[in-house]
């Protein structure tokens, strides 16, 4: 194991920004592909995509209802 001094901090934290800034730009490219993806999808169905839309909804919907209606 390697003693680490104070002169290698600059260093050491350099690249950890750089490996920040790699994986913040992977996970972009990720995020843009899903979103294309989703976007195609809803193109092709768009009356599936608004009745899954609605479903999620109502089943929030009902969750935060009863969770609201609990604390009372």
């Amino acid at each position: 194991m390697s003693k680490h001094t104070i002169e290698d901090a600059p260093q050491a934290i350099g690249a950890l920004v750089e490996q920040g800034k790699e994986l913040a730009g992977n996970f972009r490219d990720q995020a843009i592909a899903s979103a294309k993806a989703a976007h195609k999808a809803v193109q092709k169905h768009p009356y599936k995509a608004i009745g899954i839309a609605v479903g999620v909804g109502a089943v929030l919907g009902f969750l935060l209802a009863r969770r609201s209606s609990k604390e009372d």
